[in-house]
């Protein structure tokens, strides 16, 4: 086959098997080894290419039978290759490629690298570890390395004594000599090279678990033992649930969850070895927050999905990564809700959706699936358009065919394509053969063209009507005029006051009526009597809705009566969006919340108090006074129903739910009655933690972090170096960047700066400090003026999740500025996001320019 793209390999030699030596030396910070590949030639050919970065490449040989082939090697450094030149061209059949290698360990927490800690005793450590996906096992060993090219690999890890290693097999043996030890560990399941793993060092490990068969264990630093029961726990049910829902059993030896203290990504799927960040699988439930909890939770189930759906079943190449991500992101939040039926997953998904929405509601969006030519392309697609748009869709054609019906689809596809690879249009056929449904029709207008429509709902004589339209912000690039074939989900609720109906929002929910719409516009028939129409029942659609004024209020009359809290959360969601598309006003979306106030969901609330908190930076002096009196009477009556002490009997959500509302009344509305509550919850918590509520103590320290002083600042400083979680640890460093002095947040600058901070955490703290009210702005200059350093110091996927914040700076001197800046200035791994940064800090702008003078004008009456 011709080579038609330069970041793809020859086909001309492909690998079937890998044996890999690997030797870290902690003192230079080195690696070397050596890779012998069983492969097999394809075509004639005088030169084998294979990828590699950064390797030097003492000896090279290719093995014909029984002789021996030196090799001259020439290396490529900007396209990532290593050519094997043999004075006699090399004939169709089976090869061994001999290889030995020598590297340094990457400072980007990508690639192998170092990872460190410091010990019980004071003493720095280190792990050798990896983070391959998308390409960089080419920086670790010569290899194959595009994700169609599988292969099993069988690993020798050469360790100093006194360490530890793992791997993605079990370990089969283990000598040693001269101060060194060689593990061996079992040969893998064809797999793509981006899955390899090891972690070597000073690590511990868990009894395991046996998972019907698979061995289970959580392997982490030494001493943090005691945090490994939740993971062990969420692990195993994973296992189970999705060996059911994919009647497949799991496609490994076993499986260790692997705690790094440095990780640049959340979590990494590799077979057998999995690697997370430790603040989301080191978890104690007595010393985390519900959202902790559960964020554990949707990161190991979103890791063990992939055993699945990835690494059994693998896109053949990078522009098909939704495939993984979108599938995993929505099995995560399946076998949530099936582990913790309490937690209400998939209202909370709400949250997760409207991100992807604020995206994709822009022109600098991109369609799920995309041409991917080169690695840099690559990184650019672990996005939220990848992961929880992705997701929503695919939410949303289950919905559609039915859960039943769509899982046997699944199965099928699963079925036709494990141990290989598969591309977009082979799931759709998968689920077609099963359900006899249009899918790939359905799909294609939502996979591969970006944005999303917006529902109009209107009433005429001739009845109601629906159509579609392309969501616009205001203030936004003009975006393409675009249809979609929309799966529609309705319902209507009888508003007769004379109805003998009782409600039941649950119960009338399973009621609706489907439709397909197309780019006609679509009339509903009601039948007979007064009834309000729901268009996105049950909110599984990647849509927004809109409504005539008439049956706009008429749906918000009956919402806390006839709406579920997905459908409640959905309407002030779409409420929201309608402001910043310049279709409604923010005094008629301030009306709305107030009609909503009654409200028990946690999710719902969490979607009013961000309402209230985007008003309210729209306004100064008396109106924000007047605004904070109003969101004071929305949310003080639900906290004193809930009490300020938690309750034996209080469920999760409860619980949270207090946390949340003290929180904003602390600081959204400004009450300095609970302000004082927060600062005795901080000071009890300060001395001794299981003195409060977790999720209060949590609350209170962003209560006092946002009206404290240097004392709270040099408290919550020492609580981070002191916390026995990791969870801990980052609320309280997430606080020093809410403290509205100038000079406080100079000191969280330079904590971020000298190495205090891990440099994974840096850019998320940061990002956090440019959505400080008082602060946000300063703290976009000193990232201008230290620009180039942040970008050595932090992994290069985190950089541009750093300036995500600057988009709430709605000055027109802030666009101008942000703007002149980035026009000098490059993200290379993050380009596309950044454009979308950019336009929604102009969405941002725009939104200011028309509604805050109307809406302070209101609120002073």
């Amino acid at each position: 086959m011709p080579e038609t793209n330069k970041h793809r390999l020859p086909t001309a030699v492909l690998p079937e098997a890998y044996e890999l030596t690997f030797e870290p030396n902690f003192n230079d910070k080195t690696f070397s080894g050596r890779v012998t590949v069983r492969a097999e030639v394809k075509e004639e050919t005088e030169v084998i290419t294979l990828n590699g970065e950064g390797l030097q490449i003492p000896e090279a040989a290719v093995i014909v039978g029984q002789d021996r082939h030196d090799c001259a090697v020439t290396i490529d450094a900007e396209n990532e290759r290593i050519e094997l030149h043999l004075e006699q061209a090399l004939q169709p059949g089976p090869i061994s490629v001999q290889l030995s290698f020598s590297g340094s360990f990457n400072e980007n927490l990508v690639g192998p690298y170092l990872s460190t800690f410091v010990d019980s005793d004071g003493d720095t450590k280190s792990l050798a570890t990896t983070q391959f996906q998308a390409t960089h096992a080419r920086k670790c060993f010569p290899c194959w390395d595009e994700p169609d090219l599988k292969a099993t690999f069988e690993i020798e890890l050469v360790i100093p004594d006194g360490m530890d290693a793992v791997s993605n097999g079990p370990e089969t043996g283990r000598s040693g000599h001269d101060g060194k030890q060689h593990v061996t560990f079992a040969p893998t399941m064809s797999m793509s090279t981006y899955l390899v793993a090891f972690v070597i060092g000073p690590i511990e490990k868990s009894d395991p678990v046996d998972v019907d068969g698979v061995p289970l264990r959580i392997v982490h630093i030494p001493g943090k033992g005691d945090l490994t029961d939740f993971a062990l726990d969420a692990g195993a049910f994973a296992l189970r649930y999705f060996k059911d829902y994919f009647g497949l059993p799991y496609p490994g030896q076993k499986l260790d969850l692997i705690a790094i203290p440095d990780f640049a990504f959340g979590a990494m799927e590799n077979l057998g070895c999995v690697t997370f960040r430790e603040t989301l699988l080191l978890v104690d439930p007595d010393r985390a927050t519900q959202p902790e909890l559960q964020r554990a939770a949707d990161v190991i189930n979103h890791e063990l999905a992939h055993m699945w759906f990835g690494d059994l079943v693998t896109m053949k190449w990078w522009n098909g990564l939704w495939l993984n991500e979108a599938f995993a992101t929505f099995m995560e939040m399946r076998c949530t809700d099936a582990y913790r039926p309490e937690w209400d997953r998939w209202t909370d998904f709400g949250l997760s959706r409207s991100a992807a929405f604020a995206t994709d509601s822009l022109a600098s969006t991109r369609p799920i699936e995309y041409e991917v030519d080169s690695p840099v392309e690559a990184e650019g697609m672990f996005d939220i358009l990848t992961y929880e748009k992705g997701a929503a869709v695919v939410r949303m054609l289950e919905q559609y065919l039915g859960e039943e019906r769509f899982r046997s689809g699944i199965r099928r596809y699963m079925n036709e394509h494990q141990f290989g690879n598969a591309d977009t249009p082979d799931l759709w056929d998968a689920i077609e053969a099963e359900t006899g449904e249009p899918v790939a029709q359905i799909m294609q207008s939502w996979i591969y063209q970006g944005g999303y429509p917006q529902l109009h709902v209107g009433s005429g004589p001739e009845g109601t009507t629906i159509t579609q339209r392309p969501m616009q912000l205001d203030g936004a690039d003009p975006v393409a005029d675009q249809q979609w074939l929309v799966p529609v989900e309705y319902r209507w609720i009888d508003t007769d006051p004379f109805s003998e109906t009782v409600a039941d929002a649950d119960a009338e929910a399973s009621q609706s009526e489907r439709i397909l719409l197309s780019g006609e516009p679509t009339r509903v028939d009601s039948g007979n009597g007064p009834k309000s129409i729901l268009v996105n029942a049950n909110s599984s659609g990647f849509y927004r809705v809109s409504y005539s004024d008439e049956l706009q209020d008429s749906l918000t009359d009956v919402a806390t009566e006839h709406l579920t809290a997905v459908e409640r959360y959905s309407l002030i969601d779409d409420a929201w969006a309608a402001v910043l598309a310049g279709q409604t006003s923010a005094v008629s979306f301030l009306t709305l919340l107030e009609a909503m106030t009654g409200e028990s969901n946690r999710s719902v609330w969490q979607r009013i108090i961000a309402g209230f908190t985007s008003l309210r930076r729209l306004v100064d002096g008396e109106a924000r006074e007047r605004l904070e009196e109003i969101a004071h009477d929305a949310l003080a009556p639900n906290l004193a129903g809930l009490g300020l002490e938690s309750r034996s009997d209080d469920s999760d959500q409860e619980r949270q739910l207090r946390a949340d509302l003290l929180r904003a009344l602390g600081t959204l509305a400004n009450d300095a009655d609970i302000q004082d509550v927060a600062k005795q919850l901080s000071a009890e918590g300060l001395r001794n933690p299981e003195l409060v509520d977790t999720s209060l103590l949590a609350a209170a320290t962003d209560v006092v972090a946002a009206h404290g002083d240097e004392a709270d600042f040099d408290d919550f400083l020492a609580a981070s170096k002191a916390a026995t979680t990791p969870q801990a640890e980052l609320r309280y460093l997430g606080a020093l960047m809410d403290f509205p002095s100038v000079e406080l947040q100079a000191r969280a600058w330079t904590l971020i700066t000298d190495g205090t901070v891990r440099p994974q955490n840096g850019p998320l703290l940061l990002r956090r400090g440019l959505i400080n009210e008082q602060c946000g702005r300063q703290t976009w200059a000193f990232i201008a003026d230290n620009w180039d350093d942040l970008n050595d110091l932090f992994a290069s996927s985190l950089v541009v999740r750093m300036v995500e914040g600057i988009s709430v700076h709605d000055l027109p001197a802030d666009q101008r500025a942000v703007s002149d800046f980035f026009s000098t200035h490059q993200v290379p791994s993050g380009e596309q996001t950044l454009r979308q940064i950019l336009e929604r800090q102009r969405v941002n702008v725009s939104l200011r320019s028309r509604q805050a003078d109307l809406l302070s004008r209101f609120l002073t009456g």
